[in-house]
């Protein structure tokens, strides 16, 4: 898998997993959208760690800066 994420973009998507995860354990969201959410964030957290967004492939997508040759 070729790296498609810059850092601004996996920063962002670790936040709002944070902030999910916060807000799911703290019962302020809770139920079949609390169980979506989270899995979504857990969806964030993987791709923040691993650089690549399988949805950006299709579309030719990449937050990564072109590296120079």
């Amino acid at each position: 898998m070729k790296k498609n994420m810059g850092s601004a973009d996996r920063i962002i998507r670790f936040i709002v997993a944070a902030i999910i995860a916060i807000l799911y354990f703290t019962g302020t969201i809770s139920g079949t959208l609390g169980i979506v959410l989270l899995v979504l964030a857990g969806v964030f957290v993987l791709t923040s760690f691993i650089s690549f967004c399988p949805l950006y492939a299709p579309f030719g997508i990449s937050t990564c800066p072109a590296k120079k040759e």
